[in-house]
């Protein structure tokens, strides 16, 4: 079984005016469990949760953590395979866990948290409560080179692909990786990003109310099949979330 991600991670260097920015356009649960630190319950009863941080040198992130019970032999792989370095070293933060941050070979952002042997979380990165809140069960990565992107990712974590998606848009098989997390590894062209994806019940009416509330829109509607649309926002402090509905 590959890397299961377990944690999303959103940070700029104004926290508050994300945590007020994706309570309104999401309406998420914030709760602050420390000085510079947010922890979100999506409410959703479903996907996983997250947490919203101030960055200590004004750079914005968004980020998605996988689970293992070795951060530090998993960050000397991610730099032999090619990654763009430690961001964070193995840090224990008591009452939560220990945690880790590394780049990949594009330069996004991707957190490590440790594991027990089994690849379960600490008991603290709790699932989302059940509710009618907005599930974040998505995820993506868009690299320079798709090909690159899915070798470093799928060597790297296991992960295993498809081809099932657009053309060099390679899906990750959800069982075999991140749980209940699906996700894409593809190039974006000018667009460069590891960042989660929303589920909502409309796209246009999200992406509207994002740019209400100080967001702007990166694309989207875009629609992917007859079923599926897909779109994107850039938060207040500049990081890209996506979204996207499914109608049956």
């Amino acid at each position: 079984m590959g890397n299961r991600i377990t944690h999303f991670e959103i940070g700029a260097a104004d926290k508050q005016q994300l945590v007020s920015f994706y309570r309104d356009v999401f309406g998420w649960r914030m709760d602050e469990v420390a000085d510079g630190y947010t922890m979100v319950d999506t409410k959703a009863g479903e996907g996983i949760n997250g947490g919203i941080g101030r960055s200590s040198d004004g750079t914005p992130w968004v980020s998605f953590y996988v689970a293992d019970p070795d951060p530090e032999g998993l960050l000397a792989r991610a730099e032999a395979a090619g990654g763009g370095g430690t961001v964070v070293p193995v840090t224990e933060i008591e009452g939560w866990g220990t945690f880790a941050m590394f780049k990949d070979p594009d330069g996004n952002l991707v957190g490590i948290i440790k594991s027990d042997p089994s690849g379960a979380p600490p008991s603290e990165i709790g699932g989302s409560t059940p509710g009618e809140g907005i599930a974040v069960d998505w995820f993506e990565v868009l690299g320079a080179d798709a090909a690159r992107t899915q070798r470093f990712y799928s060597e790297l974590l296991g992960w295993k692909l498809n081809d099932s998606g657009a053309p060099g848009y390679g899906l990750v098989d959800a069982e075999s990786g991140p749980g209940s997390v699906g996700g894409g590894l593809g190039a974006g062209g000018d667009n460069v990003w590891a960042t989660l994806y929303a589920r909502v019940a409309d796209v246009e009416a999200t992406l509207a109310r994002a740019e209400k509330h100080g967001g702007t829109r990166v694309y989207g509607p875009m629609a992917v099949d007859d079923h599926m649309k897909t779109g994107a926002l850039r938060d207040p402090g500049g990081n890209v979330f996506g979204v996207y509905e499914h109608q049956h």
